[in-house]
């Protein structure tokens, strides 16, 4: 195709949010995608308790996914939400998938996605994330519907080239996965308790400190620390953990 100026055209602006949602177990990152415009549920576990809300029946391959959201994207339907719950149950059914249907030039099969050796099968792994996110971005290009993608979070040091190290919560998912997922969405977001600091003497010139939750939840948009996560909306900081907030800070205009 030859590129030429009349190739240019101005972007369509504001499309349906592409969002990724993680957290500590329980903390109700669920319950927010629940209230998402009419939400049906890829589940890759069984994480839904007592909501009720449209779901498939519960996926037990990657095969059995992709058929869902392509099921999504050929019929017709009333969904305009699109929610996979988990990410990191999804990811040992992609190893598996890959290690069923990859054959080495040699036609060596694997048992594992370590067996690959020197960290290969972790990246012919991305290839079959990539095409997830093909028919999550072809559900929200062709038929307008946003989506969510629910991990856990785990506590892993970050090696940082500026500062010391420290540790911080990130994304369930190996490391390259979790990059391409972060790297994709327009939205990574931090779900967690709100913590207070006290401060307390201790005898002997010492501070105890000790953190107490408020039981208040709330939604980080913006990186610290201590967590991943990331905007392309211009979010405030922080926002309660429900989906009308979090609808009300996207659709509220920036201030001239």
């Amino acid at each position: 195709m030859a590129i030429t100026l009349k190739s240019i055209s101005r972007s369509q602006g504001f499309k349906a949010p592409a969002l990724a949602l993680h957290g500590s177990a329980g903390v109700g990152k669920t319950t927010l995608a629940a209230g998402a415009p009419a939400p049906c549920f890829i589940c890759t576990e069984d994480g839904l308790g007592k909501l009720e809300v449209d779901a498939f029946p519960l996926m037990t391959s990657f095969q059995d996914v992709l058929d869902a959201l392509h099921s999504l994207y050929t019929s017709e339907h009333h969904f305009q939400t699109v929610v996979i719950d988990s990410l990191d149950h999804l990811e040992p059914m992609i190893w598996q998938h890959l290690c069923e249907h990859y054959v080495g030039p040699k036609g060596e099969r694997y048992d594992s996605v370590e067996d690959f050796g020197y960290g290969r099968g972790f990246m012919f792994a991305l290839d079959l994330w990539r095409q997830l996110l093909s028919a999550l971005f072809a559900l929200r290009n062709d038929k307008g519907m946003a989506f969510i993608l629910i991990a856990h979070s785990e506590i892993k040091r970050f090696e940082s080239p500026m500062t010391d190290s420290y540790d911080r919560y990130q994304i369930k998912l190996h490391k390259r996965a979790s990059e391409l997922i972060m790297e994709s969405v327009d939205c990574v977001l931090f779900a967690d308790y709100k913590t207070v600091i006290e401060k307390e003497k201790a005898g002997f010139n010492k501070v105890k400190t000790r953190g107490i939750s408020t039981g208040q939840r709330y939604l980080y948009t913006e990186a610290r620390p201590s967590f991943v996560a990331k905007n392309r909306y211009g979010l405030p900081p922080e926002l309660p953990l429900n989906w009308q907030a979090f609808s009300d800070a996207l659709t509220q205009k920036p201030s001239p």
